[in-house]
């Protein structure tokens, strides 16, 4: 199975207020590393939809666009400040 993690949307920037860092997401591959590695917290709905949403779209079985917005209901979920970029 070959996984696409080069999908590109528009960007997000994560504020972890717990920790002082901000993140910028624009790709499948960037959402995947910050849902795994720096998320708050891994036990939210909100959170798994956007893991079910990030490999959905790695496999192509969901647009880009749709993560974006499961990133931001998680992000929502788990108090981390959402800074949406518009190109």
């Amino acid at each position: 199975m070959k996984w696409d993690t080069s999908a590109e949307f528009a960007p997000l920037i994560l504020v972890f207020k717990d920790r002082g860092e901000r993140m910028t997401v624009r790709t499948v591959g960037e959402a995947a590393n910050a849902l795994m590695r720096d998320w708050p917290s891994d036990d939210g709905e909100e959170f798994l939809s956007a893991v079910k949403a990030c490999l959905d779209v790695m496999t192509g079985k969901a647009d880009a666009d749709r993560l974006r917005e499961a990133i931001m209901r998680a992000a929502d979920e788990a108090d981390v400040t959402v800074i949406t970029v518009l190109q």
